[in-house]
């Protein structure tokens, strides 16, 4: 195949990433779900947001493992499997409330649905990096900025859903959709030619090579790969904690102002302000990660977890909605702007090889913050967003101290 059809392959396969991103991100649109959930049902707020915390843990795992089987089976294949266990964990979660069974809604949205988007998520990384060396984090960001903007449609579509429809038909709706979509677009994904390299591309020298990449076991030797790890965990315990919570914590706010509003108005309302955070949660992804191709990975890092931390401080004592908006468009942006950036950050430190597996793996500090995240912000509402913003003043330390380890050829 000529250089040129590689040129449009790729391009073509940066579309199908989006695509496929946009569904599983939906899954960050939980929140809008809980309060029906927990009315119709009796269930506690905590039982409810378990489903959300197993669905982040899996996804975590799965994309460890996902990482490791796209560099040994190829992304067609596991994106094809994240893709068939997402729509059918959706289409259980709707039996789950038909029925009224917690557990099959952990099985459902908790186990399979995560599994299938944690297959589905690093399968598209994994394979951008490969085909674009030249525009390493423009690309990743355009990828996870779907990931991002997918909770922004359900937020804002999901809410009149449920109200007319119920949950149950919502979810069998979103699963066939996701069931079509996510499996058309895997069939898309392949890896490019070995040694290939966009025409008129010459990597830096102190770039890298994919010949002088680290292995996975070669990579978690060495403290950087611990640090990366760290400051993805600390970026995404914050920021999970606060999706997993923020339609009831701008209700709180909405309520304050308006006392007299009703229950459909105010969750109308606070799936809004999901949405147009979940848009900066796109866009943040783009933003930072193309960022990061100018000024470089640690000091975007640097950036986000200083002015984060600040943020999350102020926060309590936001009465009203237009700053609270802002607020969590801003943090949600960051939030999303470490996953976009991380993937070329581990890239440049360790070589893209093996970067199936070397960040896969690293995605464990998604899955482990998924539940610590949520966990904090449902059990220790009153001071959650100030061990959030603790938590991001110690990122902010291990990003200030981070340095790229020697190259393997150096050490020999």
């Amino acid at each position: 195949m000529s250089n040129e059809n590689l040129e449009s392959k790729r391009w073509l396969i940066a579309i199908a990433a989006i695509v496929m991103q946009l569904c599983l991100g939906t899954v960050y649109a939980w929140s809008v779900f809980k309060k029906p959930l927990m009315a119709s049902h009796g269930w506690g707020e905590t039982s409810v947001q378990v489903t959300f915390m197993i669905c982040i843990g899996m996804i975590g795992i799965a994309a460890a493992f996902g990482g490791t089987l796209v560099d040994k089976k190829g992304p067609k294949f596991v994106a094809t499997i994240g893709g068939i266990l997402f729509g059918i964990g959706t289409l259980l979660s709707g039996l789950a409330d038909q029925i009224g069974n917690i557990w099959l809604l952990y099985l459902g949205f908790g186990f399979i649905a995560g599994l299938g988007n944690g297959f589905g998520y690093i399968t598209p990384i994994a394979t951008l990096i490969r085909w674009f060396p030249d525009k390493r984090g423009l690309v990743t960001g355009l990828a996870v900025m779907g990931f991002g903007a997918g909770a922004f449609f359900m937020g804002k579509i999901a809410p009149p859903m449920v109200i007319s429809l119920g949950v149950a038909k919502t979810f069998y709706i979103w699963g066939v959709i996701f069931l079509i979509l996510c499996t058309a677009s895997a069939q898309l994904f392949k890896n490019p030619p070995k040694g290939w390299l966009p025409a008129g591309f010459t990597p830096k020298a102190s770039a890298v090579s994919a010949a002088d990449s680290y292995t996975f076991g070669e990579a978690i030797k060495t403290p950087q790969w611990w640090m990366l790890w760290s400051m993805l965990f600390l970026n995404v315990t914050a920021g999970i904690g606060l999706i997993s919570q923020l339609s009831p914590l701008a209700q709180d706010v909405i309520k304050k102002s308006d006392p007299m509003i009703t229950a459909a108005a105010l969750a109308l309302a606070g799936g809004s302000i999901l949405a147009y955070a979940s848009i900066f949660n796109g866009l943040g992804r783009l933003f930072w990660a193309w960022t990061s191709d100018a000024i470089g990975r640690k000091n975007v890092f640097i950036t986000m977890f200083v002015s984060q931390a600040i943020l999350y401080f102020i926060l309590p004592q936001i009465s009203s909605q237009l700053i609270f908006t802002i607020f969590a468009c801003y943090l949600l942006a960051c939030y999303g702007g470490g996953f976009a950036t991380m993937p070329a950050f581990a890239a440049d430190s360790f070589g893209p090889g093996y970067i199936g597996k070397v960040y896969g793996i690293m995605l464990t500090a998604w899955g482990a913050a998924g539940i610590v995240g949520p966990l904090v912000f449902a059990e220790i509402k009153s001071i959650a967003v100030y061990v959030a913003g603790g938590l991001l003043a110690v990122g902010f330390l291990i990003a200030l101290s981070y340095k790229r380890p020697a190259p393997k050829s150096a050490k020999a």
